[in-house]
């Protein structure tokens, strides 16, 4: 598991203002696919035992795996797509999420998704994709929030 296991050094805030600065380097949205692209190359390989049914997420027209786990009290998410541009929407929401405690990941509303623009440049398909993983990521953290109450 490695580097996914060392907590962050920013907050879920700080991480989203990365994330929008980094964004607003690109000139045009061909600039900003080929970074979504280019940072979903680099996902950590989802390991085998997740590549399969259970773990697919629904709501998403390419096919992703996604998986969330309580370590301690912090939520280890890992994610993987067959879909390049899925697979960078991934990176960004494992970079901001994983690795928090549900309270941190419910504290904060996902405000990056418009300050970016990726609500009018995603297709119809890919902001459902994204969505349902943002739902699995907040019902994760909500459960593990009811499970430490």
């Amino acid at each position: 598991m490695g580097d996914e296991l060392s907590i962050p050094k920013t907050t879920i805030s700080e991480e989203q203002e990365n994330i929008i600065e980094e964004f607003g380097f690109f000139e045009d949205w061909m600039d900003r696919y080929q970074y979504l692209i280019d940072i979903g190359r680099k996902l950590p390989k989802m390991p085998e035992e997740y590549l399969r049914d259970e773990f697919k997420l629904k709501g998403c027209q390419s096919q992703v795996w996604f998986v969330g786990e309580a370590v301690e009290n912090r939520l280890i998410f890992r994610a993987s797509s067959d879909a390049a541009i899925v697979s960078g929407l991934i990176a960004i929401l494992l970079r901001i999420y994983s690795n928090r405690t549900p309270s941190e990941i419910l504290s904060v509303k996902p405000s990056f998704i418009a300050d970016i623009g990726l609500e009018e440049h995603l297709s119809p398909t890919r902001k459902n994709g994204l969505g349902a993983m943002l739902q699995s990521i907040m019902q994760r953290a909500e459960l593990g929030l009811n499970k430490a109450s």
